[in-house]
């Protein structure tokens, strides 16, 4: 396999990921036939096959399997030397990577992206904005050089860099102004409107009001805050936002917002990185001047 490049790793990552060929080249950048043309020539230097062709989906084979693995070490490996390399050219410069949930995103990046490029004029952000299950999955295989999450993530091989921490409050219409300030049991009795499964905001208010996942009730789901708010605005029911949205989401809906009695939810917003990343120092100063805007926009 003395032909082996980077790249075709880089490929076969991508493959193993989508498990579609049309999807990997797009995430690749190149034409579909080129992708298959790496991989054959990949399966040709290995000596066996490494994916099962079906007509709409793409399996790795148990030698696939195993081979993924170690290509996957190989290019974290790669990606910590380029790391380690801007490193020592200075200021923090280059591709940088950021995940953010999607309960974060709208209300802290753009001030963060002003930021940065401000303070890093050579900086290259790529940002991504996904739920944490999927931007953790990400930063362990170094498709992400750090991501600003809800922490805790408990995860061994992730730094944890506290950001700011934000109370939840009540949305619910304007009908209702006036009313006492529902308690989590009476919350239960209310239509609750919480983001889609996956989103970590619905589980922590699921939490604040006392149901569990098994619990017989119905729930009506929303794709964003700003759909919840507007369904609240419409008498369908009340949510719960974090308050760094409460300026934009609830500027042009019929609503009113009010805080709950102490104790009151919370959470803890935080970045996370790789603990064997080189750029540490640089991450540090990246959370540092993102812990400034957070703790600065708080209503």
């Amino acid at each position: 396999m003395i032909g082996l490049t980077i790249k075709q790793l880089r490929y076969f990552d991508a493959l193993a990921r989508h498990r579609h060929f049309g999807r990997a080249a797009e995430a690749c950048s190149i034409s579909q036939p080129a992708l298959s043309l790496q991989i054959k020539e990949l399966e040709n230097m290995a000596g066996a096959a490494l994916v099962e062709r079906g007509p709409r989906e793409v399996r790795l084979t148990s030698i696939g399997e195993d081979f993924v693995i170690k290509a996957r070490q190989v290019l974290l490996g790669i990606d910590e030397l380029e790391d380690l390399m801007r490193v020592s050219q200075g200021p923090f410069a280059g591709r940088f990577r950021l995940g953010v949930i999607p309960t974060v995103a709208p209300y802290l990046l753009p001030d963060t992206i002003t930021a940065l490029t401000e303070r890093f004029p050579d900086i290259d952000l790529e940002l991504r904005e996904s739920v944490t299950k999927s931007l953790v999955t990400d930063l362990l295989e170094s498709r992400l050089d750090a991501a600003i999450v809800a922490l805790p993530i408990s995860e061994p091989a992730l730094r944890e860099f506290a950001l700011f921490q934000e109370d939840f409050v009540l949305v619910r219409s304007r009908r209702d102004d006036g009313k006492p300030v529902p308690s989590p049991d009476m919350l239960k009795t209310m239509r609750l409107l919480l983001l889609e499964e996956g989103h970590c905001f619905r589980d922590q208010a699921l939490s604040f009001c006392e149901i569990t996942k098994t619990q017989p009730r119905q729930l009506m789901e929303g794709s964003s805050l700003s759909t919840l708010v507007q369904m609240v605005g419409a008498g369908m029911g009340v949510t719960l936002i974090p308050e760094m949205a409460i300026a934009l989401e609830t500027r042009n809906a019929k609503v009113s917002v009010v805080t709950f009695d102490p104790p009151k939810p919370n959470r803890t917003i935080g970045m996370v990185w790789r603990k064997s990343n080189p750029l540490a120092d640089q991450l540090m100063n990246v959370g540092a001047i993102v812990r400034g805007l957070g703790q600065r926009n708080r209503p």
